[in-house]
């Protein structure tokens, strides 16, 4: 396996930082039916009576990275907007020590259980890597699945033959690497990693931003966990309807679009009810660089 780049794992997964606020439509903590969610909290908005739309962010993002697509789907949809623990300046609360991500897609569960919900489950990221997971573990809990640039085992744009025991000894290196570097030094990371995430020069600064707020040890523990988990073999039992959004910026040729595209198709190829759609003239955040086609291909996938 070739040595991973500190700045280009860190860049590719910390994708999900974005905005630092909290929806700025009128919105209301999520009614928890008498379960209390520890690890990430919920504002319900949207429609009541609609049908239920569970929209979970990435790395280091708050919620607010679905501003603009919540807007368009609240007329139809009730929406339940996450936000994890420790990211985007959310206290971390238990996410500050130990495992990270089952102990979420847990608590996902939970909430959906004791809310009597179906609902559909739309990820960013890593957000896109817990809904996996969920629709994995439960499938009964989701009706369909929105998967927008994430993969079932991440470490294969690095390596193809990468598996969780060779990837160890580079997430370790990453691990400590990451939590070594001075903070000056990492704010000054900021806005070249954004400048890879994203071509908007405004949701640039967001992301930089939002990373800075966030609590960098929970960053690390879930980009840890994100590089060790490895969903392709539980693909061909998920039946969930699922659409993947993946970007293609064809004017930098990053990443390389030959490349991508053939991790894509391959890393999904064994999941029976799946729709891939690629993006163009868009990095990572596509809800910044192209929210037209975005919610385009949401809204035709949902419908």
């Amino acid at each position: 396996m070739r040595t991973f780049n500190l700045f280009a794992v860190v860049g590719f997964v910390i994708a999900g930082s974005v905005l630092l606020s909290v929806p700025s439509q009128a919105a209301s903590p999520a009614a928890t039916a008498g379960f209390a969610p520890t690890r990430f909290s919920v504002v319900d908005q949207g429609t009541a009576g609609k049908p239920d739309l569970l929209l979970i962010p990435g790395l280091s993002s708050s919620r607010a990275v679905w501003d603009a697509e919540a807007k368009l789907l609240a007329p139809n949809y009730r929406l339940h907007l996450i936000q994890v623990g420790g990211f985007a300046g959310a206290p971390a609360g238990p996410n500050a020590s130990g495992p990270l991500l089952d102990p979420i897609v847990e608590e996902l569960h939970a909430y959906i259980v004791a809310n009597k919900l179906h609902p559909i489950v739309m990820g960013h990221s890593i957000g896109g890597l817990m809904a996996l997971m969920l629709a994995t573990r439960h499938p009964e809990d989701i009706r369909k699945l929105v998967i927008i640039e994430a993969l079932p085992f991440y470490p294969v744009l690095f390596d193809p033959a990468a598996t969780v025991e060779s990837t160890k000894p580079y997430a370790e290196m990453t691990k400590q690497q990451i939590m070594a570097v001075p903070s000056d030094q990492y704010a000054a990371m900021q806005p070249k990693m954004a400048a890879q995430m994203a071509k908007n020069p405004e949701g640039q600064k967001l992301v930089a931003a939002s990373s800075l707020a966030s609590d960098r040890s929970v960053i690390v523990e879930a980009l840890i966990e994100d590089m060790l988990t490895d969903m392709r073999a539980d693909l061909a039992s998920n039946k969930t309807p699922m659409l993947v959004l993946y970007a293609i910026d064809i004017e930098t040729q990053q990443p390389d679009p030959a490349k991508y595209e053939a991790a894509v198709q391959d890393a999904y190829k064994a999941m029976p009810n799946v729709k891939l759609v690629r993006i163009d003239g868009s990095r990572h955040f596509i809800m910044y660089d192209q929210p037209q086609k975005l919610d385009a291909a949401v809204e035709e996938f949902l419908k």
